[in-house]
């Protein structure tokens, strides 16, 4: 055992948990990326040894304190470029707290009181920041030219006394710092990324005392989680991510730093007949503070205006600059007709769930929206998505021009709907009128790159035009939007196979078919994800398993064809060429040219194309 004096770093991943849950491969890939041309370089460069790795964070041990602070700024300035054009719910940003002290070294491993306050420190940094404790800052004020913010004395965990501690300065200053901040800001050749407030909005509680109501407590959720995300200055988690924490115990500063955000919304719903009362409470995820709290007690007429109080409160206490055109987005109400939102609400809850009954019967909802209000755009869109979906799935009775038709009457009462947008590209594409969809998806993303189908329907045209880079990229964003999003991981899986990567490839395999697990459980008269499971388990060469799958959806949709398809693929992953030609052969009469590109395309049938059968197959897809 020896002790000694040591400038100690530890650092995390903020949000680890949330990234890992909405794509573990990529954030495995990215954070092994980061590691490997960053962080293990910039910490060998400063003398610093690596003492331990845990999944998401790292302890340091440096025998030059100044050394330490200067390692960590230079990781996190560079860490803000890698970041810069990187949606904020899928950015990997560390924490990084330093202290110097007194540990004790033993089987390579170190242990002591400066260990404990440097992890300490590290878990009340900033997202992307530096946080270090006063002996740290003494001791580098004047050899390293940075500035550094008070934060006070801090209680820290099982810690005895209370620790000062610092932020170390690394953006440009602000009026009234300190002229170093200045210096140091203009001698420093790393551009400054400007950062945006984070915030997640976390499910309203429905307090009305029926569950038939929890759709109007989620609607809220939505409408102002979809108003936040207008607003440039703030990064909203999506709605997908937060819908994850319905329903269970949350302790505020724990979900922040899950969902990586500095701020959290909370709130309450309670309808009573006409009358409706929400609560909402914005709260510092980093000490608890409660900013703000308001009660609402009004009329149900005036739920969106309660709704754009909300949003600039939020606004105001953030001290976030709103633009003109941003003002006009978040006060436009979507409906004069409350009756009708309350319909819309309930046709989007059906949506989410996906299943085609559940789609039916959300168009439902959507059309009886419309018929109380006509120029109710959202609700146009509504059905286009459900079509656009159901389509997706399979069913060829939905028509082309009639997604066209809704999606394009939708955008003439509002332009600026992104997933209209995205409903008309989809129905482009069905038209094989690509040029057209591809400037339709390109607008969708451009209001909104969160919007789900616009990415998962970009990806599908990229995969039938052969650019598999593209479809990686949106089927990659698209499954982080959606926590629950199988089809895109098994897309990306068929195209790191046909890239040559398979141990990349395997990996989004077992990730689709632990998705799918899980959709199942949910829906278990649901035959897409055991189709889906079968088609990965035979990339993956379990034979036995990948057979009973198979069987599992054959007895859930027996006449369906997109399971004679996913079959044929399963089939054909499994060496049983003949078997799987005789399926498409069925298939491919009477589909339209989406689903011919689909065909030629698709690698799962990659091992039957020199099969001699294979030229008349491509016969039928002419």
């Amino acid at each position: 055992m020896e002790r000694r004096l040591a400038a100690i770093l530890a650092a995390d991943v903020v949000g680890y948990s949330r990234l890992m849950g909405s794509n573990e491969v990529g954030t495995l890939s990215a954070l092994k990326a980061h590691r490997n041309e960053l962080v293990d370089g910039k910490i060998a460069e400063h003398q610093g040894r690596i003492v331990k790795l845990t999944g998401d964070g790292m302890l340091v041990e440096f025998g030059s304190v100044v050394n330490a602070v200067e390692c960590a700024v230079k990781i996190q300035r560079e860490m803000r470029l890698r970041n810069a054009d990187v949606p904020g719910d899928r950015r990997i940003e560390f924490r990084i707290g330093i202290n110097l002290g007194d540990i004790i070294f033993e089987d390579n491993d170190i242990y002591g009181d400066g260990v404990n306050i440097a992890a300490r420190i590290e878990s009340i940094a900033k997202p992307g920041g530096i946080a270090v404790s006063a002996v740290v800052r003494d001791n580098v004020n004047n050899r390293l030219d940075l500035a550094f913010e008070d934060t006070g004395e801090q209680t820290l965990k099982n810690i005895e006394r209370p620790v000062r501690v610092f932020n170390v300065y690394l953006g440009a200053p602000q009026p009234g710092a300190a002229a170093s901040a200045a210096q140091a800001a203009a001698k420093s050749a790393t551009p400054v990324v400007p950062e945006r407030q984070s915030i997640a909005v976390l499910p309203f509680t429905n307090m009305s005392g029926d569950s038939e109501q929890e759709y109007f407590a989620d609607g809220i959720t939505e409408d102002i989680i979809t108003d936040l995300s207008k607003i440039m200055g703030l990064s909203v988690i999506a709605r997908n991510s937060v819908f994850t924490y319905k329903g269970k115990p949350i302790k505020v500063q724990q979900a922040a730093q899950e969902l990586g955000v500095k701020y959290i919304l909370e709130g309450s719903v309670r309808r009573a007949g006409q009358r409706v009362r929400i609560t909402g409470q914005l709260i510092n995820g980093t000490d608890g503070l409660h900013l703000w709290a308001e009660r609402y007690d009004r009329d149900l007429t005036d739920i969106f205006a309660i709704q754009d109080e909300i949003t600039r409160t939020i606004v105001d206490q953030l001290r976030v600059r709103l633009l003109p055109e941003e003002k006009k987005a978040i006060e436009q109400a979507p409906t004069g007709n409350v009756e009708a939102y309350s319909y819309y609400l309930k046709g989007r809850e059906f949506r989410h769930r996906f299943l085609k009954s559940n789609l039916l019967r959300a168009k439902q909802m959507f059309a009886k929206a419309i018929e109380l209000d006509p120029l109710f755009a959202r609700a146009y869109v509504g059905i286009a998505i459900c079509d656009s979906l159901l389509r997706f799935r399979g069913d060829t009775s939905i028509r082309f021009d009639d997604i066209l038709r809704t999606a394009v009457k939708a955008l003439e009462i509002d332009p600026s709907l992104a997933e209209a947008h995205a409903a008309r590209g989809f129905a482009l594409l069905v038209a094989d009128r690509r040029q057209d969809a591809a400037s339709a998806f390109q607008r969708a993303l451009t209001l909104d790159p969160n919007c789900h189908e616009a990415n998962q329907f970009y990806g599908d045209f990229s995969v039938t035009g052969g650019d598999l880079e593209t479809a990686m990229k949106h089927y990659t964003r698209a499954l982080e939007i959606n926590p629950e999003d199988y089809h895109s991981v098994f897309q990306l899986m068929s195209i790191l196979k046909s890239l040559g990567r398979r141990d990349e490839s395997e990996k989004y395999a077992r990730l689709g078919i632990k998705r799918t697990e899980e959709a199942l459980r949910r829906v278990p008269e649901d035959s897409t994800p055991a189709q889906l499971t079968a088609v990965a388990l035979a990339a993956l060469g379990e034979r036995d398993k990948a057979m009973e799958w198979l069987a599992r959806a054959q007895a859930i949709d027996p006449d369906d064809w997109v399971i004679r398809y996913n079959a044929a693929c399963t089939y054909a992953q499994l060496g049983e060429a003949d078997r799987a030609i005789d399926l498409l052969e069925n298939c491919l009469q009477g589909v339209g040219n989406d689903f011919k590109r689909w065909f030629k395309n698709d690698s799962d049938l990659d091992s039957i194309r020199a099969h001699p059968r294979y030229q008349k197959l491509l016969e039928l897809a002419e």
